[in-house]
């Protein structure tokens, strides 16, 4: 895929975080569709507090993982994440093994 000049550098981080949300349609000059709650707030930190080309998880969503059968694919993060509006987190790095 050629994104055009001047993308050589891009890179992407990712953060995940699982639970509720509430969801709705915000209505005005463009009519949207919106997650809100903790869960996405969580998520937020998960990405901003991560790390270019890495996948940056809570804890949450590694047991998600782990009791999906995929807990080699964790890593627990060596550091503290201290996260706005959430003090210190534990969180975990994705990467598939092979």
């Amino acid at each position: 895929v050629t994104l055009g000049p001047d993308t050589n550098d891009l890179s992407m981080r990712f953060g995940l975080h699982s639970g509720s949300v509430t969801a709705g349609v915000l209505r005005g000059d463009r009519a949207r569709f919106q997650l809100f709650g903790d869960t996405v707030n969580t998520a937020s930190r998960m990405e901003s507090t991560g790390m270019k080309g890495r996948i940056q998880v809570s804890e949450s969503t590694a047991e998600i993982l782990r009791q999906a059968g995929k807990g080699s694919w964790l890593t627990k993060r060596t550091d503290q994440v201290n996260a706005k509006g959430k003090g210190v987190i534990n969180t975990y790095w994705v990467a598939l093994k092979n």
